[in-house]
């Protein structure tokens, strides 16, 4: 990250994020695409490929349009949201997210998900780290930020978001991964981000 810009930093773009990088000897080229369903979310189609040796194999692939999650510090201390999760059939401890609404800029969506999840507003907000959730199947990108410097104001969720927001130390938040109540990588990733600004003094 040390050899991209301020502006690439914290406004992240599909080109900066995908860019090519590969192997040709690994390469596989599509040959054709099937649609299969087509989401309010995500859609899902079927690749059909040819690999490195000239056979062709079948790609099952989640097409996303990318998202954004926020380690919001307010007083020493990391904001949460509590919530239930229908694909786990559970309630999951995690950091304010989000996905990304057609063209919306990373930063404004977090600045976004931030205010609608938690209420508070960040005077800082800064771009952590840009990952892949599963590039075996899926393209799915999320955005990482920091957020400091928070302004409290009122929540605004979704209508159909229902969200229990409090405030955690680090110690806690290392016993709510060990308990099994933060198992998502986003936050997990936040969680390990924060206490390497605890050791160092940076990110």
């Amino acid at each position: 990250m040390n050899d991209q810009t301020n502006e690439q930093v914290n406004n992240p773009t599909n080109n900066t994020l995908r860019k090519p990088f590969s192997n040709p000897a690994l390469e596989e080229k599509t040959v054709s695409t099937q649609p299969i369903f087509e989401g309010k979310v995500i859609t899902v189609q079927v690749d059909t490929v040819e690999l490195p040796d000239g056979s062709t194999g079948k790609r099952e692939i989640v097409k996303h349009p990318g998202a954004v999650a926020v380690l919001a510090l307010h007083e020493g201390k990391m904001l949460v949201v509590d919530q239930y999760r229908q694909a786990m059939g559970r309630c999951e401890v995690e950091i304010p997210a989000g996905k990304l609404e057609q063209g919306e800029d990373p930063m404004e969506a977090a600045g976004r998900e931030l205010r609608e999840e938690t209420g508070y507003t960040a005077k800082s907000l800064k771009l952590l780290h840009s990952f892949y959730t599963s590039p075996g199947f899926a393209d799915e990108i999320i955005h990482l930020y920091v957020a400091e410097d928070l302004e409290r104001g009122e929540m605004e969720p979704d209508e159909d978001e229902f969200l229990e927001l409090f405030e955690v130390t680090l110690e806690e938040a290392h016993t709510l991964i060990r308990e099994g109540r933060i198992s998502d990588a986003k936050t997990i990733l936040a969680v390990y981000a924060w206490q390497l600004r605890q050791q160092t003094g940076s990110f």
